[in-house]
């Protein structure tokens, strides 16, 4: 028998499992294909955690396998001592968050390890800041970001509030693979746990706190004052966790005309009006622009469900339509927004710092050389900013202004370790407010930014490929990318092959090797002449290969047509190597 079938046996035998969980199983018993892929493999910790589509199985997100890896993390926190610091646990909308963060924190107070668990949904970056502020060992927050209905995660965080990196990481993956008995995973009765003083519930404390800190990362409190009754706002949580704490930031630092999307404001987990709650699909933003058009807004800014991440739309002053920002297009206009400010007032340190993802835009490359920071390039995932954030403050060498990843995702200061949407919203709202000063939307900016350093652009696609035979696949692409590397893409030479998993750069004309001075990574990356570049990844959260590419360019029309014609020649790479 294959060894998913046999799993499957064992689950629908185990008493363990709950007779509703059995009797979802046994309505699947004919279909091989699905049995296959709820038990072909177990959840696995990618760049963000467990993430996976809720079902009962070893491949889904449910009350085994996510108190399976908390079991583990128990025995890892009880083996690093750190069971009396705790864990602080958060959730948001989704199908089960509530269900699931309960469960973990249950489980974890059955191994003796206190929890301080909130008392309703939180944004992601909010959970962040909680495990310093706590002094926790860990942090959890459940959510599956801005995956579809389907999907729920589990994320976990260290005591530096960032999400977990090597060693941990692989030491913690180790203890969830010990456990292969589901009768070892321990839990108790809520009340025995409050009785016992390691189920703790928190909220407004926290929430006070971290607006405090948010609010201290205001570089130009007077352009809010002199525009706060002009400028005007709209803004979508896409029924998740925003909401509250947005509207409390922007009406506090003081801005008076923000507009919610009203049929997007309560949370929920099935997200009613749009099939897929990312901000950065323009099909997420189809009812804040209709609200956007009727009040005649500034600025319209969406958060994913857990607030990690923010879209941006600015208004176009010659056509009056709305111009979507992309990632990157936000973290360069927010990194020249916060440097020019801090110059401008005398606050620039000398040893300032940027960060961003080496498949994030060139373009900070020349803003941060402007202004004279350093920039640092680290992988994907924010975790991997994070790390670079506490290199700086254990040896004291860098002041940390902006960080950002061109998912979306971006951080002004380090008062959390993952990127926060929420401070993002603040300062997009911020620098509104200062450029419509100057008589400028933040899309007359943007043209001012890239008229100063270059038509920088950029963009990626993605190939999904599901289940077994799409992991399949995707390996075989990348040893077949890596066994031949091209020597021109299009019109561009191939300067240098970046090869993350051996961890050594080519450079083709010198012959000359060096080394990526970053941890191993499955990932390509290839630079180009005249500063375009293109890098190739799989996913670490979803069953996809993911390809990225930036031009350098003279003008917006010209960056477009090279930027196509690039793609095009990168999709003909991808088809060859399959």
């Amino acid at each position: 028998m294959e060894d998913h079938k046999i799993r499957y046996e064992e689950w629908l035998n185990n008493p363990v499992i709950k007779e509703e969980d059995r009797k979802e199983l046994e309505t699947i018993k004919n279909n091989e294909e699905e049995i296959k892929d709820r038990f072909y493999k177990d959840l696995e910790f990618g760049t963000a955690g467990l993430r996976g589509v809720i079902g009962i199985g070893t491949n889904r997100m449910n009350r085994y396998t996510v108190t399976k890896a908390t079991q583990g993390l128990a025995n890892y926190i009880i083996k690093n001592k750190g069971q009396d610091r705790g864990v602080a646990i958060a959730y948001d909308c989704r199908i089960m968050s509530d269900e699931f963060s309960e469960q973990t924190a249950l489980c974890l107070n059955a191994n003796g390890i206190k929890t301080y668990r909130f008392d309703s949904l939180r944004p992601t970056p909010e959970l962040s800041y909680a495990v310093r502020e706590l002094g926790c060992i860990a942090g959890i927050v459940i959510t599956a970001s801005h995956n579809p209905p389907e999907y729920n995660g589990y994320k976990v965080y260290w005591e530096d509030g960032a999400q977990i990196v090597e060693p941990t990481d692989k030491e913690i993956i180790a203890e969830v693979n010990d456990i292969t008995d589901y009768s070892t995973i321990k839990t108790m009765a809520k009340e025995e746990a409050i009785q016992k003083g390691l189920y703790n519930v928190i909220g407004k404390d926290i929430d006070d706190k971290y607006i405090a800190e948010l609010k201290k990362l205001v570089v130009n409190q007077a352009a809010i004052d002199e525009m706060q009754k002009d400028i005007k706002i709209v803004y979508t949580p896409l029924h998740g966790t925003g909401n509250l704490p947005v509207q409390r930031i922007l009406k506090e630092i003081g801005f008076e005309n923000v507009y919610i999307v009203k049929e997007q404001e309560e949370p929920n987990g099935k997200f009613p009006t749009v099939s897929y709650p990312n901000p950065e699909d323009e099909k997420a933003f189809t009812l804040a622009l209709e609200l956007a058009h009727k009040v005649d807004a500034d600025v319209i800014l969406a958060n994913d469900p857990d607030a990690d991440r923010l879209g941006v739309y600015a208004k176009d002053t010659k056509t009056g339509e709305y111009i979507a920002f992309n990632g990157n297009m936000t973290g360069n206009l927010v990194a020249e927004y916060i440097l020019s400010q801090k110059k401008e007032s005398g606050k620039l340190p000398e040893n300032g710092a940027v960060i961003k993802t080496i498949v994030s835009s060139n373009l900070t490359d020349a803003i941060a050389e402007n202004y004279n920071v350093t920039l640092f390039s680290t992988l994907t995932g924010f975790k991997n900013i994070a790390k670079i954030i506490r290199g700086f403050e254990q040896d004291n060498s860098y002041d940390c202004l902006f960080s950002y990843e061109e998912s979306y995702g971006c951080i002004i200061g380090t008062h959390a370790r993952d990127k926060d949407g929420i401070v993002a919203v603040m300062t997009v709202c911020e620098a509104a407010a200062y450029y419509k000063k100057q008589g400028l939307t933040l899309w007359d900016q943007m043209l001012k930014i890239y008229e100063k350093y270059g038509y920088y652009k950029e963009k990626q696609f993605s190939i999904v490929l599901k289940g077994a035979e799409g992991a399949e696949q995707i390996k075989k692409m990348m040893e077949n990318m890596r066994k031949n590397p091209p020597k021109t893409i299009g019109k561009y030479t191939v300067k240098s092959v970046g090869d993350y998993n051996t961890q050594v750069i080519h450079h083709n004309e010198t012959g000359e090797e060096r080394s990526t001075n970053l941890p191993k990574s499955n990932v390509l990356y290839y630079e180009l002449d005249n500063n375009s570049w293109c890098c190739v990844r799989p996913s670490g959260t979803e069953p996809k290969i993911k390809f990225y590419m930036g031009v350098c360019e003279t003008s917006l029309e010209n960056a477009d047509k090279e930027l196509e014609m690039l793609e095009e020649k990168i999709k003909e790479i991808a088809e060859e190597a399959k």
